[in-house]
């Protein structure tokens, strides 16, 4: 072997040797290297070994190497060529070679307490979503059916008379669980808005011009005008809506719906017509001349 030839063999350095020299040139060890690149540590192993055999395939040795490069400095488009021509070009897929990444390090991972706080916030807000969509909902009144206001009188019947003018202020006691609203006229201030229990009770405040009621069950609130109990604003249970809260407004419902209807007089029947009777036809009586002869005296 000629000098020549002896320089070129102790100038060659193989790939994996170039990948080491390199990675202790950066003070880096092989941890150090695969945080970066996320190639297993053996694997790093083989490359600087050469065992080339050790690697999956010949498309990851040379993706591995070429990441290794990028890593310690070198050029990595260079490197993997140069491992490729040595692999004899058993590389031929153009495609992308896709990267090996290791199970997550948990150091790396949020806090538990973080994700925990997270997930009860999240649930909290959903609970106050539901409660805050149900307490509106709550505070819609049903769909009214408003009655007639007055007495209502069978015809031909006389009309009732007027209810005694009532004074003083007026209280609502619930005599079970009940929702009502008052506001001050249509469309005005809101007076009350909420449920009573069974013995509650509420006044109409004496600054209010024309307190209105809705509700959808009127009859669990008895009404009292002065200390005058009148009784349920309604005898049965059905939505009401802007029924007026003054007092002689109220005495002259209550007095109204509390009071027996009238049933109508049953229609008196003509009394049927009778023909009268024909007489019978008189007897017939044979002539003196028809009689039968008989003995004379």
């Amino acid at each position: 072997m000629t000098d020549v030839e002896g320089g070129e063999a102790e100038s060659f350095v193989s790939t994996g040797e170039q990948l080491k020299r390199a990675r202790e040139a950066k003070g880096l060890s092989l941890d150090d290297v695969a945080n970066q690149t996320r190639i297993p540590i053996r694997h790093l192993q083989a490359i600087e070994r050469e065992e080339w055999d050790a690697l999956p395939a010949p498309t990851y040795a040379v993706g591995f190497a070429r990441n290794y490069a990028n890593a310690v400095g070198l050029d990595g488009a260079e490197v993997g060529l140069e491992l490729r021509e040595r692999l004899g070009g058993q590389v031929r897929s153009p495609a992308p070679m896709p990267e090996y990444y290791e199970p997550a390090d948990p150091s790396r991972m949020p806090p538990k307490g973080l994700v925990i706080g997270a997930v009860v916030f999240a649930a909290l807000l959903i609970a106050g979503y539901f409660f805050w969509f149900s307490s509106y909902r709550s505070e819609q009144a049903p769909e009214l059916e408003i009655p007639a206001e007055g007495p209502q009188t069978a015809p031909g019947q006389p009309a009732a008379p007027p209810p005694a003018a009532a004074n003083g202020p007026v209280t609502l006691t619930a005599t079970g669980e009940v929702w009502l609203r008052v506001t001050d006229g249509p469309g005005g201030p809101q007076l009350f808005s909420g449920n009573l229990n069974a013995g509650q009770a509420w006044s109409v405040p004496a600054t209010a011009q024309r307190p209105l009621i809705r509700t959808s069950r009127p009859q669990l609130l008895r009404a009292s005008v002065g200390g005058r109990d009148l009784g349920p604003l309604e005898p049965v249970e059905r939505a009401i809506g802007d029924v007026s809260l003054l007092p002689n407004d109220l005495s002259a419902r209550i007095q109204a719906n509390s009071a027996p209807a009238l049933a109508p007089a049953p229609a008196q029947r003509p009394a049927a017509s009778r023909a009268p009777a024909a007489e019978p036809p008189p007897l017939s009586m044979p002539p003196p001349e028809l009689a039968p002869p008989g003995n004379t005296q």
